[in-house]
């Protein structure tokens, strides 16, 4: 991309395009919705070292030591996984950044993709950080410039706060010139970079000062705008995306757009508030700038006349204001709900994940579940997850649920679910904790999905991934680096191998202690399946649906020429070949493209199909009423 040229890019690559801009040379993250793309994006910049760490703490620590190291330095990352970053966070902003460091964090309104739509507006404010919002792809582009800029003049962390929408929507842009900022040098300096008490307390002075010399650099800074409309009376405040939206309306109201949402500057909302009879916010989530003017003294209104949760459109602000009686007629009409045909969630064709849920469904399991595209397994047809609460969570709450039960006097053996992603994220301390006064009997037993990718967010590598291409260059053994923690029980299964899967997790879900049992098939994404596709044969399927309650995408009943029962049917152009559903059919109906089965042999459609039957009949038998 040359430099002035005009594009249109998304909030994410403008984010991108920003740190480059910005002279940044390093760039760490993991992985997850809204801002998966940034640092992907980030790797098109051959001048920039980026990496996904295992995790958000891990990619924080990691940009925390470029900082140290004098360079332009950022970490990006979900909402969510700045609580995992807190613990360095909140230490890191009590230092004095040497090169300029800037936290991203993409929030989500509306929970498109996301277990909660926590503000980390309160959190950028709880850590003493300066909080700028962008509200398109230029001032993804400019702001983040800006931050870093903030963060070496007033030497403190930045935090960039941008939503789902500005993350993934396209505005045009006009592409800057590289600044290239000499690296400072790290110099030893125990009172700024250790942590301890005797250096902390005075450091808790030196946060609040930095924090007001940006309240006065936030009165007449150029991230923050006044428009004077026509209306005298109300002054609208508002940031981000949101501002867009009200613009929209063409309203002519007064308006001051916040680029840096906080600090505020008290001595610039005390002259608008002269100006003005009434102030209104408008913010999405949580009231922070609303909380933020009152606590300065200031009169104003905002979260009675809007949503406390999900997005703000133009629709909502146009209603709010309605209520609030700065409007008395509406001109746009509220969203009328899409008709569209309800689906479940589905796991891919061919996803490794399918066919050990199915077993855990059939065999009555209580299952704990963890973060990552397996969390699917909640929805039908499976419905084999229990609990979803965190990333890496499940290690705990099964010792804690298997505890409580024994304390209790109940006897439950607990299956964990754990993506190979998700545990070198966070479940391992849990792993380590299980040696903690173990119990021969507790039983416990942890199924880790080793797909080699974290899927759910676009198939970025694990410490895993090594072990399959050698674009990626961590090749961690999983059973390995278990059984080094002290756990002896550790069994590896090929779970395409469904019968052999099956009786692997009977045989460790029925026995006392702890055992660990690593599924390994890869993504069926990101390493495609080069198997023979199957078929089904509607003249031996009997239509018992053994096949379609595996959830595959191909396979559905239809209608057959001269057969009047729905039979089974698989799409050739999504089947990869896995075999599950032929190995759950009790007939043989289902069989490789080009082979034809021996009816006549033990083990064939033929001879299943009678077994099926007459196993049906004994069922039928036995639950015949005695009377």
């Amino acid at each position: 991309m040359s430099n002035h040229e005009k594009m249109v890019l998304t909030g994410n690559q403008g984010i991108a395009r920003g740190f480059y801009e910005a002279g940044g040379l390093l760039a760490a993250s993991y992985p997850g919705s809204p801002t998966v793309e940034i640092l992907d994006s980030i790797k098109d910049y051959e001048e920039v070292y980026a990496e996904f760490s295992t995790s958000e703490k891990v990619a924080f620590e990691v940009a925390i030591g470029g900082s140290f190291a004098g360079v332009r330095s950022m970490a990006s990352m979900k909402h969510v996984g700045v609580n995992i970053a807190a613990d360095p966070l909140m230490s890191f902003t009590q230092t004095k950044t040497n090169g300029g460091f800037v936290l991203l964090t993409g929030e989500d309104p509306g929970m498109a993709s996301s277990q909660n739509e926590q503000d980390n507006r309160i959190l950028g404010k709880f850590a003493n950080m300066g909080i700028v919002a962008p509200g398109d792809s230029q001032e993804a582009i400019d702001y983040t410039k800006a931050a870093f800029d903030l963060s070496e003049e007033y030497h403190l962390p930045m935090m960039v706060n941008i939503t789902s929408r500005v993350c993934h929507s396209r505005t045009p842009v006009v592409l800057g010139e590289r600044k290239e900022v000499e690296p400072r040098v790290f110099e030893k300096d125990v009172e700024r970079y250790c942590m301890i008490p005797p250096h902390t307390h005075p450091l808790q002075h030196s946060m609040k000062d930095r924090i007001d010399k940006l309240k006065e650099f936030a009165y007449d800074s150029e991230l923050n705008t006044f428009e004077e409309g026509e209306d005298k009376d109300t002054l609208i405040v508002t940031s981000g995306l949101l501002y867009h939206n009200l613009k929209e309306l063409d309203l002519n109201l007064s308006i001051y757009k916040l680029g840096m949402v906080y600090p505020l500057s008290p001595k610039r909302l005390q002259e608008l508030s002269q100006k003005f009879k009434r102030i209104i916010v408008i913010e999405e989530l949580m009231p922070v700038i609303e909380t933020e003017i009152k606590m300065m003294g200031i009169e104003c209104e905002g979260k009675k006349y809007f949503s406390f949760t999900g997005e703000l459109h133009t629709e909502d602000i146009e209603e709010g204001l309605k209520k609030a009686g700065v409007i008395t007629e509406r001109t746009t009409t509220d969203r009328a709900p899409v008709d569209s045909v309800k689906r479940t969630p589905l796991f891919c064709a061919g996803c490794p994940h399918r066919p050990i849920f199915d077993i855990l469904k059939k065999l009555r399991k209580r299952v704990i579940g963890d973060i990552g595209c397996y969390s699917m397994a909640m929805f039908e047809p499976f419905q084999a997850s229990d609990s979803i609460i965190s990333m890496g969570a499940t290690v705990g709450i099964t010792k804690g649920m298997t505890k409580a039960n024994a304390l209790t006097g109940k006897s439950e053996p607990l299956v964990s679910v754990i993506g190979d992603g998700t545990m070198f994220h966070s479940g391992l301390p849990g792993f380590v904790n299980l040696l903690h006064q173990e119990n021969e009997t507790d039983n416990m037993t942890f199924i880790v999905l080793d797909n080699r990718t974290t899927a759910m967010t676009g198939g970025q590598a694990t410490a895993a991934s090594g072990n399959y291409t050698s674009a990626d260059d961590m090749h961690v053994d999983i059973k390995t680096f278990i059984q080094a923690i002290g756990h002896e029980n550790v069994v590896e299964v090929d779970q395409f191998d469904y019968e052999a899967t099956k009786k692997v997790i009977t045989e460790e879900t029925n026995k006392p202690g702890i055992s660990f049992i690593i599924a390994k098939r890869p993504c069926a994404l990101k390493f495609k399946i080069q198997e023979n596709t199957f078929y089904v044969n509607p003249n031996v399927c009997i239509g018992c649906r053994n096949c379609i309650k595996t959830n595959c995408p191909p396979i559905r009943m239809k209608k057959y020429h001269n057969i009047d029962k729905l039979k089974s049917s698989i799409d050739p152009s999504m089947c990869a070949g896995c075999s599950v559903c032929a190995q759950v059919c009790p007939v043989d109906a289902i069989q490789p493209k080009g082979q034809h089965p021996d009816h006549s042999k033990k083990g064939s459609a033929k001879y299943k199909r009678q077994e099926y039957q007459k196993m049906k009949l004994n069922n039928e038998d036995q639950n015949e009423d005695p009377k």
